[in-house]
């Protein structure tokens, strides 16, 4: 028995006749007409005819096919836009999150500010010796703190405090 290799070629010869050129001019506009068909599904199809193959043997039509590879086409499509859906809406929700911890830090960086602000500043000063040990610290208060307003002297109170420093 003859073995095949997967792919096999045959060559058809059209004559110079006046049967074999109609028969070419025939199939030149019948594949202009088919574009999604070729030379070799027609001679393919013919051969199926010509054989009387039954249907049930025959290979699906090649539209068949296609439709399956576009339906693929789609569902995949599908894929990807759902994943790029979940991606942005994944991306959105981390960059809002980085928004809120950016605000979070500035609030942060604004109050220790206004605590630097309040506190004392210490400078060190060195003295004009050499040595190290003996440096001063010199505490400088930024801070206004307003005196307390002027109380008014009871009389009775001020006599009181006398007997009071005496005891």
């Amino acid at each position: 028995m003859f073995q095949w290799s997967k792919k096999v070629v045959k060559s058809v010869t059209f004559n110079p006749g006046v049967a074999d050129e109609s028969l070419l001019a025939l199939v030149e506009s019948y594949l202009e007409k088919q574009v999604d068909k070729t030379f070799s599904d027609l001679c393919k199809e013919a051969l199926w005819q010509s054989l009387c193959v039954p249907e049930s043997v025959k290979p699906g039509p090649q539209t068949t096919s296609t439709t399956a590879v576009e339906q693929e086409i789609g569902r995949l499509q599908n894929q990807l836009a759902d994943l790029e859906e979940r991606f942005f809406a994944k991306e959105s929700h981390r960059l809002e999150s980085m928004e809120n911890q950016i605000l979070q830090l500035t609030q942060q960086v604004a109050h220790l500010a206004i605590m630097v602000a309040e506190r004392p500043v210490i400078q060190y000063a060195t003295p004009a010796t050499s040595n190290p040990a003996s440096s001063v610290v010199e505490v400088v208060n930024n801070t206004y703190v307003p005196p307390p307003p002027p109380q008014e002297v009871d009389p009775v109170i001020s006599r009181l405090s006398q007997f009071l420093d005496d005891f």
